[in-house]
C-alpha cells in the first residue's frame, strides 16, 4: 500500500521491448536505498516489482495489460517519473490509501497559474466519474491530491509549489497523459451496495 506522497523524481534510464511486455530501468537514489528483489515501488502511481537492483537503479517488468491501462507505455529513456516506496506499518498516512492499481488514464487539459499555486484541469474517463467528488481524494501519476472541482468529463486539482517542483505534474503540459487511481473505498462501497440490491437482501451475497 502507498500513500501518494512522492518520495523523489526519478528517471527512466533504459526501456527494453520484450514483445508482450517491457523492461524498464529506472534511477532513484532514495527508493533504491535498501531495495531488494521482489520489493514494490510505485512508478507514476503504478505498483511495480523490483527485478534487479544495482547502485541507484532498479529494473521492473511491465506486462501488456499494465502498458494498456496506464501511461507507462509512453515512457522513453530520459522520462521523469514519480517514485514512492510502500508505506511501513505504523507510519503516518500522509496522503490517502493508494493501491498502485491504475484505474485508467486522463489527459492534462489546461493549466492556470496563480501567484502561489496552479490549477490543473484533467480529463476523466466516463467510467470513473462516479467515484470522483469535490474535496475527495484522487491519485494522479501516483500523487495524492484533493479534487477542487468535479465536472462532466473532467476534474481540477490545485498544486502547491512543492508539488510543482518535486513531481511530474510540474512539467506536464496539455495533451500529456496521466495515470488515475480513484479512492478504493468508494469502489468497495459501490460493490457492496450493488451486490445487496442484486440479491434482494440489502446485504452482501452469502450472508
Amino acid at each position: 500500500m502507498f500513500t501518494g506522497i512522492v518520495e523523489e523524481l526519478g528517471e527512466v534510464t533504459a526501456v527494453e521491448n520484450l514483445g508482450d511486455a517491457s523492461r524498464f530501468r529506472l534511477r532513484g537514489p532514495v527508493v533504491t536505498d535498501g531495495a531488494r528483489h521482489g520489493d514494490s515501488i510505485a512508478v507514476n502511481g503504478v505498483c511495480l516489482t523490483v527485478v534487479d537492483h544495482e547502485g541507484d537503479e532498479f529494473t521492473a517488468d511491465v506486462m501488456a495489460e499494465t502498458l494498456k491501462r496506464s501511461s507507462l507505455g509512453a515512457l522513453t529513456t530520459g522520462s521523469r517519473v514519480n517514485l514512492e516506496r510502500p508505506t511501513a506499518v505504523g507510519a503516518r498516512l500522509g496522503g490517502h490509501i493508494v493501491q498502485g492499481h491504475v484505474d485508467g488514464t486522463g489527459e492534462v487539459l489546461e493549466r492556470t497559474a496563480s501567484e502561489h499555486w496552479e490549477i490543473v484541469k484533467i480529463s476523466l474517463p466516463a467510467g470513473l466519474a462516479r467515484y470522483v467528488v469535490e474535496k475527495g481524494s484522487i491519485t494522479v501519476d501516483g500523487i495524492s491530491l484533493t479534487v477542487v472541482d468535479a465536472g462532466p468529463g473532467h476534474f481540477t486539482v490545485s498544486l502547491i509549489p512543492t508539488t510543482l517542483a518535486l513531481t511530474t505534474l510540474g512539467v506536464k503540459q496539455p495533451g500529456d497523459p496521466v495515470n488515475l487511481e480513484v479512492d478504493v473505498i468508494a469502489k468497495y462501497v459501490e460493490r457492496l451496495l450493488t451486490v445487496g440490491r442484486a440479491d434482494g437482501s440489502g446485504q452482501e451475497a452469502g450472508r
